[in-house]
């Protein structure tokens, strides 16, 4: 989706806009709102712990544990129509997931500040498929060198698959939009490989 012979780093992913159409996607943000068990958790910041500043959840495999942030994600079982939408993701991207990540953005106050998806059991270049839902925010790139930012709006119904060397150059967020009205749902699918956890001993 970049110009080949532009020398601007660039993370390596693929987008698409329009991946579900407007009413589906509409039907499918209502039944994630009355199916997923949402909850709001606290990270570790130099300050202490907070809230964090939208509200998750976690499915998948039942050894699909994820941690970040001091955050200790033990996965919820998969429920009907995220079950349904892994399935197509997956057909999508020609790759395999068992997690997911959810994130409810109540409103443009909601957000998530600047990270990258490398932890040990996603390995060094993971498949990161981002489904979003709703209200579009705009969500930023940034390369960890030259500092280098690329901006994408994503959009109701829009696909964003991450890929390659993307998590290990590239940091990315979701800034707080006051302007921005309604709830935007955003998922997104990975693999967690449990061999590589690092495990913590007293």
């Amino acid at each position: 989706m970049f110009d080949l012979f532009d020398d601007i780093p660039k993370p390596d992913i693929v987008w698409h806009p329009d991946w579900l159409g407007t009413d589906e996607g509409s039907d499918l943000m209502g039944a994630l709102i009355e199916e997923v068990r949402w909850q709001q958790d606290t990270m570790t910041t130099p300050g202490g712990r907070v809230p964090l500043p939208r509200l998750t959840a976690w499915q998948g495999e039942p050894d699909a544990v994820y941690v970040y942030s001091g955050i200790r994600n033990v996965p919820q079982p998969w429920t009907p129509a995220v079950a349904q939408l892994r399935e197509r993701v997956e057909q999508a991207c020609a790759a395999r997931f068992n997690s997911v990540l959810l994130n409810r953005y109540r409103s443009g106050l909601d957000s998530m500040g600047w990270h990258a998806d490398k932890e040990r059991e996603l390995g060094p270049e993971p498949v990161i498929a981002s489904v979003s839902l709703g209200t579009t925010r705009t969500f930023e790139f940034r390369h960890a060198r030259t500092h280098t930012t690329h901006t994408l709006a994503l959009t109701h119904g829009s696909l964003l698959v991450m890929r390659g060397r993307t998590q290990l150059e590239w940091v990315h967020r979701v800034p707080k939009e006051p302007a921005a009205r309604g709830e935007r749902i955003n998922l997104t699918f990975r693999w967690v490989d449990a061999s590589k956890r690092v495990v913590k001993r007293a």
